[in-house]
């Protein structure tokens, strides 16, 4: 049986896999002090500029099935919160875009994320719920974070635990 923290660690070192992400926080982050906020939000890029770029990851929901007397299933959903600097001149649109893919990308490589989660059931046909595999992409648009106009994505992953 693998525990909840194990598979919040394992998608956080997934995230870490892709290629200038920016911070990835294993939690949702606030600080009172905007400052200091979006200071755990910096990231710095390739010529040493400073760019607000960072995800946080929070459990949003658990749901529990029985399989048999003896064994359960456990989907939890995950909510991966992003931001980028808005940069026009930069195309930071097409940039925050590329991240969102590769970050679907490093999720599609490695499902049971290191082996931390399991695959996903096959649907049962007489179920209303919807078994999705992989980082759905639920919103993209323009934020106001840390005082700065931002692009802002929320992504949701789904995964099952055997109790």
């Amino acid at each position: 049986m693998t525990s909840l923290a194990a598979i919040r660690t394992a998608i956080v070192q997934t995230l870490g896999t892709v290629p200038a992400i920016g911070r990835v926080h294993d939690r949702e982050r606030y600080l009172a002090d905007e400052t200091a906020l979006r200071a755990l939000f910096l990231h710095e890029l390739p010529d040493h500029a400073l760019q607000l770029r960072g995800w946080w990851l929070r459990r949003a929901q658990t749901s529990e099935h029985a399989l048999n007397a003896v064994r359960g299933v456990a989907i939890d959903t995950w909510t991966l919160r992003g931001y980028l600097a808005f940069d026009d001149a930069a195309g930071s649109e097409l940039v925050f875009d590329a991240l969102i893919e590769a970050i679907r990308d490093a999720v599609r490589a490695d499902p049971t994320l290191g082996g931390a989660c399991a695959l996903s059931p096959l649907k049962d046909e007489d179920e209303d719920t919807e078994d999705t595999d992989g980082v759905q992409v639920a919103e993209v648009g323009l934020v106001d974070f840390c005082g700065l106009k931002c692009h802002g994505a929320t992504l949701r992953l789904r995964t099952w635990r055997y109790l």
